[in-house]
Protein backbone atom coordinates (compact mmCIF):
# COMPACT_ATOMS: atom_id res chain seq x y z
CA UNK A 1 0.00 0.00 0.00
CA UNK A 2 1.35 3.47 -0.87
CA UNK A 3 2.21 5.66 2.05
CA UNK A 4 -0.32 8.55 2.19
CA UNK A 5 0.52 11.69 4.38
CA UNK A 6 -2.87 12.71 4.74
CA UNK A 7 -3.41 9.11 5.81
CA UNK A 8 -0.59 9.13 8.17
CA UNK A 9 -1.27 12.98 9.61
CA UNK A 10 -4.76 11.86 10.72
CA UNK A 11 -3.90 8.94 11.76
CA UNK A 12 -1.93 10.63 14.65
CA UNK A 13 -4.89 12.27 15.64
CA UNK A 14 -7.32 10.21 15.38
CA UNK A 15 -8.73 8.03 17.79
CA UNK A 16 -8.81 3.83 16.83
CA UNK A 17 -11.95 2.08 18.24
CA UNK A 18 -12.25 -1.79 18.57
CA UNK A 19 -15.92 -3.23 18.61
CA UNK A 20 -17.10 -5.91 19.67
CA UNK A 21 -20.93 -5.44 18.28
CA UNK A 22 -22.61 -7.98 19.88
CA UNK A 23 -26.48 -9.33 19.45
CA UNK A 24 -26.75 -9.17 23.06
CA UNK A 25 -23.46 -6.23 24.26
CA UNK A 26 -21.60 -3.97 22.42
CA UNK A 27 -18.03 -3.23 23.87
CA UNK A 28 -15.93 -0.47 22.54
CA UNK A 29 -11.91 -0.69 23.04
CA UNK A 30 -10.09 2.96 22.56
CA UNK A 31 -6.36 3.29 21.66
CA UNK A 32 -4.88 4.23 25.01
CA UNK A 33 -8.07 3.86 26.83
CA UNK A 34 -9.26 0.43 26.96
CA UNK A 35 -12.64 -0.21 27.12
CA UNK A 36 -14.65 3.12 27.33
CA UNK A 37 -18.48 1.46 26.59
CA UNK A 38 -19.70 -1.80 27.88
CA UNK A 39 -23.46 -1.45 26.88
CA UNK A 40 -27.08 -3.57 26.20
CA UNK A 41 -27.20 -3.68 21.98
CA UNK A 42 -30.58 -2.75 22.89
CA UNK A 43 -32.25 0.95 21.09
CA UNK A 44 -35.50 2.87 21.82
CA UNK A 45 -37.25 4.24 18.99
CA UNK A 46 -40.40 6.60 18.36
CA UNK A 47 -42.21 4.24 16.00
CA UNK A 48 -43.56 6.92 14.10
CA UNK A 49 -40.47 9.32 13.87
CA UNK A 50 -38.30 7.05 13.81
CA UNK A 51 -35.95 9.50 16.30
CA UNK A 52 -34.07 7.62 18.83
CA UNK A 53 -35.25 7.64 22.48
CA UNK A 54 -32.39 5.68 24.15
CA UNK A 55 -29.39 3.91 23.52
CA UNK A 56 -27.93 0.90 25.34
CA UNK A 57 -29.17 -0.17 29.29
CA UNK A 58 -31.62 2.77 29.36
CA UNK A 59 -33.38 0.98 26.79
CA UNK A 60 -32.77 -2.54 27.63
CA UNK A 61 -34.49 -1.46 30.89
CA UNK A 62 -37.21 0.50 28.65
CA UNK A 63 -38.22 -3.19 27.23
CA UNK A 64 -41.52 -4.75 28.32
CA UNK A 65 -42.34 -1.16 30.13
CA UNK A 66 -43.16 1.38 27.37
CA UNK A 67 -46.54 2.69 25.47
CA UNK A 68 -47.36 1.65 22.47
CA UNK A 69 -45.83 4.40 20.45
CA UNK A 70 -42.57 3.54 21.37
CA UNK A 71 -40.05 0.59 19.76
CA UNK A 72 -37.33 -1.69 21.94
CA UNK A 73 -35.69 -3.30 19.94
CA UNK A 74 -32.27 -5.42 19.30
CA UNK A 75 -30.90 -4.24 15.45
CA UNK A 76 -28.35 -7.33 16.17
CA UNK A 77 -29.94 -11.09 15.57
CA UNK A 78 -27.92 -14.34 15.90
CA UNK A 79 -24.25 -11.99 15.99
CA UNK A 80 -25.50 -10.24 12.25
CA UNK A 81 -27.11 -6.85 11.34
CA UNK A 82 -31.03 -7.53 11.08
CA UNK A 83 -31.81 -4.04 11.15
CA UNK A 84 -29.46 -1.95 9.26
CA UNK A 85 -30.50 1.85 10.35
CA UNK A 86 -31.16 1.04 13.68
CA UNK A 87 -27.58 -0.51 13.59
CA UNK A 88 -25.98 2.34 11.91
CA UNK A 89 -28.00 4.85 14.49
CA UNK A 90 -26.30 2.57 17.88
CA UNK A 91 -23.33 2.67 16.39
CA UNK A 92 -23.04 6.26 15.66
CA UNK A 93 -23.84 7.09 19.53
CA UNK A 94 -21.23 4.82 20.60
CA UNK A 95 -18.77 6.40 18.02
CA UNK A 96 -19.89 10.21 19.20
CA UNK A 97 -19.50 9.19 22.70
CA UNK A 98 -16.10 7.89 23.04
CA UNK A 99 -15.00 11.36 20.89
CA UNK A 100 -17.60 13.55 23.17
CA UNK A 101 -14.74 12.73 25.94
CA UNK A 102 -11.99 14.45 24.15
CA UNK A 103 -11.67 18.01 24.83
CA UNK A 104 -10.72 18.69 21.15
CA UNK A 105 -11.83 18.09 18.13
CA UNK A 106 -10.73 14.61 16.41
CA UNK A 107 -11.01 13.33 12.93
CA UNK A 108 -13.23 10.43 12.35
CA UNK A 109 -12.00 7.04 13.45
CA UNK A 110 -10.44 3.83 12.04
CA UNK A 111 -13.17 1.23 13.82
CA UNK A 112 -12.61 -2.60 13.42
CA UNK A 113 -15.23 -4.27 13.99
CA UNK A 114 -15.81 -8.11 14.78
CA UNK A 115 -18.36 -10.70 13.10
CA UNK A 116 -18.94 -14.28 13.07
CA UNK A 117 -17.04 -16.69 11.02
CA UNK A 118 -19.69 -18.48 8.90
CA UNK A 119 -21.65 -15.02 8.16
CA UNK A 120 -22.33 -14.26 4.20
CA UNK A 121 -20.94 -12.00 1.87
CA UNK A 122 -23.89 -9.80 2.25
CA UNK A 123 -23.90 -9.91 5.79
CA UNK A 124 -20.16 -8.76 5.82
CA UNK A 125 -20.65 -6.04 3.55
CA UNK A 126 -23.66 -5.05 6.12
CA UNK A 127 -21.25 -4.88 8.99
CA UNK A 128 -18.52 -2.94 6.90
CA UNK A 129 -21.00 -0.70 5.52
CA UNK A 130 -23.47 0.47 8.41
CA UNK A 131 -19.80 1.34 10.53
CA UNK A 132 -18.58 3.82 8.01
CA UNK A 133 -22.08 5.25 7.95
CA UNK A 134 -21.91 5.91 11.55
CA UNK A 135 -18.72 7.78 11.33
CA UNK A 136 -16.06 5.66 10.63
CA UNK A 137 -13.45 6.94 8.85
CA UNK A 138 -11.75 3.43 7.64
CA UNK A 139 -13.87 0.17 8.62
CA UNK A 140 -12.37 -3.13 9.18
CA UNK A 141 -13.32 -6.90 10.22
CA UNK A 142 -12.34 -9.01 11.80
CA UNK A 143 -13.74 -12.95 12.79
CA UNK A 144 -14.87 -13.26 16.64
CA UNK A 145 -12.93 -16.56 17.18
CA UNK A 146 -9.82 -15.35 15.87
CA UNK A 147 -10.08 -11.89 18.04
CA UNK A 148 -11.03 -14.12 20.85
CA UNK A 149 -7.75 -16.09 20.62
CA UNK A 150 -5.73 -12.91 20.38
CA UNK A 151 -7.36 -11.67 23.16
CA UNK A 152 -7.18 -14.75 25.44
CA UNK A 153 -3.36 -14.58 24.91
CA UNK A 154 -3.48 -17.91 22.96
CA UNK A 155 -0.33 -18.57 20.72
CA UNK A 156 -1.64 -18.68 17.26
CA UNK A 157 1.30 -17.27 15.45
CA UNK A 158 2.93 -20.35 16.38
CA UNK A 159 3.11 -23.63 14.44
CA UNK A 160 1.83 -25.34 17.79
CA UNK A 161 -2.34 -25.96 17.63
CA UNK A 162 -4.56 -24.15 20.22
CA UNK A 163 -8.59 -24.17 19.91
CA UNK A 164 -11.40 -21.05 21.16
CA UNK A 165 -15.01 -21.77 21.80
CA UNK A 166 -16.37 -18.29 21.83
CA UNK A 167 -20.06 -18.27 23.28
CA UNK A 168 -21.79 -15.25 23.02
CA UNK A 169 -25.10 -14.11 22.66
CA UNK A 170 -26.58 -15.04 19.23
CA UNK A 171 -23.49 -17.57 18.14
CA UNK A 172 -20.89 -20.09 19.37
CA UNK A 173 -17.87 -19.39 17.72
CA UNK A 174 -15.48 -22.12 17.41
CA UNK A 175 -11.93 -22.59 15.77
CA UNK A 176 -8.56 -24.67 15.59
CA UNK A 177 -6.02 -22.34 14.83
CA UNK A 178 -2.35 -23.01 13.96
CA UNK A 179 0.17 -20.79 12.27
CA UNK A 180 -1.22 -17.66 12.06
CA UNK A 181 -4.38 -19.53 10.31
CA UNK A 182 -7.70 -21.29 10.67
CA UNK A 183 -7.77 -24.61 10.31
CA UNK A 184 -11.19 -25.71 11.52
CA UNK A 185 -13.81 -23.46 12.51
CA UNK A 186 -17.54 -23.94 12.77
CA UNK A 187 -20.05 -21.23 13.49
CA UNK A 188 -23.09 -22.19 15.65
CA UNK A 189 -26.27 -20.11 16.17
CA UNK A 190 -27.12 -21.75 19.63
CA UNK A 191 -25.89 -19.48 22.52
CA UNK A 192 -26.34 -17.17 25.05
CA UNK A 193 -30.14 -16.31 23.69
CA UNK A 194 -31.28 -19.44 23.19
CA UNK A 195 -30.48 -20.37 26.66
CA UNK A 196 -33.02 -17.52 28.08
CA UNK A 197 -35.76 -18.87 25.35
CA UNK A 198 -34.76 -22.63 26.81
CA UNK A 199 -35.85 -20.80 30.29
CA UNK A 200 -38.59 -19.30 29.25
CA UNK A 201 -40.66 -22.27 27.66
CA UNK A 202 -39.49 -24.58 30.33
CA UNK A 203 -40.77 -22.55 32.94
CA UNK A 204 -44.10 -22.07 30.50
CA UNK A 205 -44.46 -25.79 29.88
CA UNK A 206 -43.76 -26.98 33.41
CA UNK A 207 -45.35 -23.83 35.65
CA UNK A 208 -47.65 -22.40 33.19
CA UNK A 209 -45.49 -19.26 34.40
CA UNK A 210 -44.52 -16.16 31.70
CA UNK A 211 -41.56 -14.21 32.28
CA UNK A 212 -39.36 -12.01 30.16
CA UNK A 213 -35.92 -11.91 28.34
CA UNK A 214 -34.45 -10.12 31.09
CA UNK A 215 -35.76 -12.23 34.02
CA UNK A 216 -34.80 -15.30 31.92
CA UNK A 217 -31.40 -14.27 31.53
CA UNK A 218 -30.94 -13.27 35.36
CA UNK A 219 -32.22 -16.70 36.32
CA UNK A 220 -29.33 -18.00 33.59
CA UNK A 221 -26.81 -16.02 35.32
CA UNK A 222 -27.81 -16.74 38.86
CA UNK A 223 -28.99 -20.60 38.78
CA UNK A 224 -27.99 -22.02 35.47
CA UNK A 225 -25.19 -24.58 34.84
CA UNK A 226 -23.80 -27.20 32.82
CA UNK A 227 -22.75 -29.72 35.53
CA UNK A 228 -24.26 -30.63 38.77
CA UNK A 229 -23.43 -27.74 41.37
CA UNK A 230 -22.14 -28.46 45.20
CA UNK A 231 -24.68 -27.42 46.50
CA UNK A 232 -27.61 -26.83 44.35
CA UNK A 233 -29.28 -23.63 44.59
CA UNK A 234 -32.95 -21.84 44.18
CA UNK A 235 -34.21 -18.73 43.53
CA UNK A 236 -37.27 -16.86 43.64
CA UNK A 237 -39.24 -16.14 39.63
CA UNK A 238 -42.00 -13.46 39.20
CA UNK A 239 -43.84 -14.07 36.47
CA UNK A 240 -47.31 -14.08 34.95
CA UNK A 241 -49.86 -17.54 35.36
CA UNK A 242 -51.25 -18.34 32.27
CA UNK A 243 -54.16 -19.83 33.64
CA UNK A 244 -55.32 -16.89 35.87
CA UNK A 245 -53.20 -13.97 34.35
CA UNK A 246 -52.47 -13.02 37.49
CA UNK A 247 -48.98 -12.33 39.15
CA UNK A 248 -47.30 -15.43 40.91
CA UNK A 249 -44.14 -16.02 42.26
CA UNK A 250 -42.53 -19.68 42.40
CA UNK A 251 -39.46 -20.80 43.84
CA UNK A 252 -36.90 -22.64 41.04
CA UNK A 253 -33.69 -24.88 41.45
CA UNK A 254 -30.22 -25.08 39.56
CA UNK A 255 -31.67 -28.67 38.61
CA UNK A 256 -34.55 -27.51 36.93
CA UNK A 257 -32.80 -24.91 34.91
CA UNK A 258 -29.94 -27.45 34.08
CA UNK A 259 -32.68 -29.54 32.80
CA UNK A 260 -34.00 -26.69 30.57
CA UNK A 261 -30.52 -26.08 29.46
CA UNK A 262 -29.48 -29.45 28.73
CA UNK A 263 -30.45 -30.04 24.90
CA UNK A 264 -28.62 -26.70 23.99
CA UNK A 265 -25.29 -27.54 25.52
CA UNK A 266 -25.61 -30.86 24.44
CA UNK A 267 -25.33 -29.13 20.86
CA UNK A 268 -22.34 -26.68 21.70
CA UNK A 269 -20.47 -30.01 22.86
CA UNK A 270 -21.41 -31.79 19.84
CA UNK A 271 -20.10 -29.19 17.33
CA UNK A 272 -16.85 -28.96 19.19
CA UNK A 273 -16.77 -32.70 18.77
CA UNK A 274 -17.20 -32.43 15.13
CA UNK A 275 -14.59 -29.66 14.76
CA UNK A 276 -12.20 -32.15 16.33
CA UNK A 277 -12.99 -34.87 14.45
CA UNK A 278 -11.38 -32.41 11.08
CA UNK A 279 -8.46 -31.69 13.26
CA UNK A 280 -5.21 -33.42 12.27
CA UNK A 281 -3.44 -36.01 14.76
CA UNK A 282 -0.46 -33.40 15.37
CA UNK A 283 -2.73 -30.88 16.28
CA UNK A 284 -4.68 -32.74 18.30
CA UNK A 285 -1.53 -33.54 20.15
CA UNK A 286 -0.84 -30.24 20.90
CA UNK A 287 -4.71 -29.56 22.26
CA UNK A 288 -3.59 -32.17 24.71
CA UNK A 289 -1.55 -29.74 25.86
CA UNK A 290 -3.08 -26.27 25.58
CA UNK A 291 -6.36 -27.37 25.95
CA UNK A 292 -9.59 -26.00 24.96
CA UNK A 293 -10.15 -21.69 25.76
CA UNK A 294 -13.49 -21.02 26.48
CA UNK A 295 -14.29 -16.98 25.72
CA UNK A 296 -17.89 -14.73 25.49
CA UNK A 297 -20.62 -14.55 28.22
CA UNK A 298 -21.44 -18.24 28.14
CA UNK A 299 -17.97 -18.84 28.98
CA UNK A 300 -19.24 -17.98 32.64
CA UNK A 301 -22.02 -20.86 32.71
CA UNK A 302 -21.14 -22.65 35.69
CA UNK A 303 -19.57 -26.06 35.33
CA UNK A 304 -19.51 -25.08 31.69
CA UNK A 305 -16.05 -26.02 31.52
CA UNK A 306 -15.83 -28.80 33.47
CA UNK A 307 -18.51 -30.45 31.56
CA UNK A 308 -16.87 -30.26 28.30
CA UNK A 309 -13.21 -31.79 30.00
CA UNK A 310 -15.22 -34.45 31.27
CA UNK A 311 -17.01 -35.11 27.55
CA UNK A 312 -14.63 -34.82 25.67
CA UNK A 313 -11.39 -35.31 27.54
CA UNK A 314 -9.52 -32.56 26.89
CA UNK A 315 -8.78 -29.61 29.34
CA UNK A 316 -10.77 -27.03 29.31
CA UNK A 317 -10.28 -23.55 30.74
CA UNK A 318 -11.94 -20.37 30.79
CA UNK A 319 -10.04 -17.31 29.23
CA UNK A 320 -9.04 -14.24 32.00
CA UNK A 321 -12.44 -12.07 31.99
CA UNK A 322 -13.67 -14.08 28.87
CA UNK A 323 -16.56 -11.53 28.09
CA UNK A 324 -14.04 -8.49 26.97
CA UNK A 325 -11.58 -11.32 24.80
CA UNK A 326 -13.12 -9.89 21.83
CA UNK A 327 -12.49 -6.59 21.73
CA UNK A 328 -9.50 -6.75 23.23
CA UNK A 329 -7.97 -8.90 20.36
CA UNK A 330 -9.43 -6.90 18.02
CA UNK A 331 -7.98 -3.48 19.42
CA UNK A 332 -4.34 -5.56 19.39
CA UNK A 333 -4.78 -5.96 15.69
CA UNK A 334 -5.73 -2.06 14.89
CA UNK A 335 -2.28 -1.48 17.29
CA UNK A 336 -0.26 -3.87 15.39
CA UNK A 337 -1.66 -4.03 11.94
CA UNK A 338 1.83 -4.58 9.88
CA UNK A 339 1.93 -7.84 12.16
CA UNK A 340 -1.70 -9.09 12.69
CA UNK A 341 -3.13 -7.14 9.65
CA UNK A 342 -3.57 -10.71 7.74
CA UNK A 343 -6.39 -11.89 10.34
CA UNK A 344 -8.72 -8.93 8.87
CA UNK A 345 -11.87 -10.12 6.67
CA UNK A 346 -12.17 -9.53 2.87
CA UNK A 347 -14.95 -8.34 1.34
CA UNK A 348 -16.13 -9.97 -1.54
CA UNK A 349 -16.40 -8.10 -4.80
Amino acid sequence: MAFNPFQWLLGLFSLDIAIDLGTANTLVHVRGRGIVINEPSWVALDKRTREPLAIGMEAKEMYGRVPANVLVVRPLHDGVISEFDITRIMLEYFIDRVHDQSIVPLPAPRVIVGIPAGVTEVEKRAAYEATLAAGARQAMLIEEPVASALGAGLPINEIRGSMVVDIGGGTTEIAVLSWGGVVVSRSLRVAGDEMDQAIIQYLRNKYNLLIGQNTAEQVKITIGSAAPLQPEKTMEIRGRNLITGLPESIEVSSVEIREALAPLIQVIIDTVRDALDEVPPEIVADLMDVGICLTGGGALLKGLAERLTDELKLRTWVAEDPLTCMVRGAAMVLADLETYGRYLVSLGR
